[in-house]
């Protein structure tokens, strides 16, 4: 489980094709903590570590993962963001985050305020999912506040910190990331529909 508070920038710095997988080996100033078989949340999406060397690791992403996740859009210097799992002793900063990305989303707009950025996001509500004003919503691993809720499209407000140490920097209009929604909006509609139906 993860909290959607980004630890570390990591590079991909290769990339392997094995069939229908690809083996991703990136560079994190955090990666000589990692361990065989940890979990780390890239960009929202949970991928076990299949080798350490220093700086650099590796992990496999199967095609289930590239079809529904824009890892496969990854290229040797994309930057992306991650975080290790939460801690049993460890505080709740954002909310609770599986790292299991239920669709891609789209950026439409970016806009500077003052100090902070504004971007809204668009995606395709057939699949089903939802936000709501004040909810959380995950975006590219990110823990964020949602506002200008609608029904296929929403707003976020990221702030200087935030903007200078996850890949949001990078991130412009047209550009495809990964949505995690709320597990509790999730199984809340979930059980309403079921009353409902």
């Amino acid at each position: 489980m993860f909290t959607g508070i980004v630890e570390s920038i990591g590079e991909v710095v290769h990339i392997v094709s094995e069939g229908t997988n690809k083996t991703f080996t990136l560079q994190s100033p955090i990666a000589t903590e990692f361990k065989i078989d940890q979990s780390i949340n890239h960009n929202g999406v949970c991928l076990t570590v299949v080798g350490v060397e220093l700086d650099h690791y590796r992990v496999t992403a199967i095609e289930e993962t590239l079809s529904k996740t824009n890892l496969g859009t990854l290229l040797p210097g994309s930057k992306v963001n991650l975080e290790r799992c939460m801690p049993a002793n460890g505080r709740f900063d954002g909310h609770i985050v599986q790292g299991h990305v239920d669709q891609t989303g789209t950026c439409t707009y970016v806009e500077e305020r003052d100090g902070s950025w504004l971007y809204d996001f668009e995606y395709d509500a057939s699949t089903g999912n939802i936000t709501v004003e004040k909810g959380s919503i995950c975006i590219n691993g990110v823990s964020l506040t949602v506002f200008n809720s609608r029904e296929n499209a929403f707003r976020v407000a990221i702030i200087p910190y935030t903007y200078s140490f996850t890949n949001f920097h990078a991130l412009k209009a047209g550009d495809s990331v990964n949505l995690e929604f709320d597990i509790l909006g999730k199984y809340i509609k979930r059980i309403l529909g079921s009353y409902t139906a």
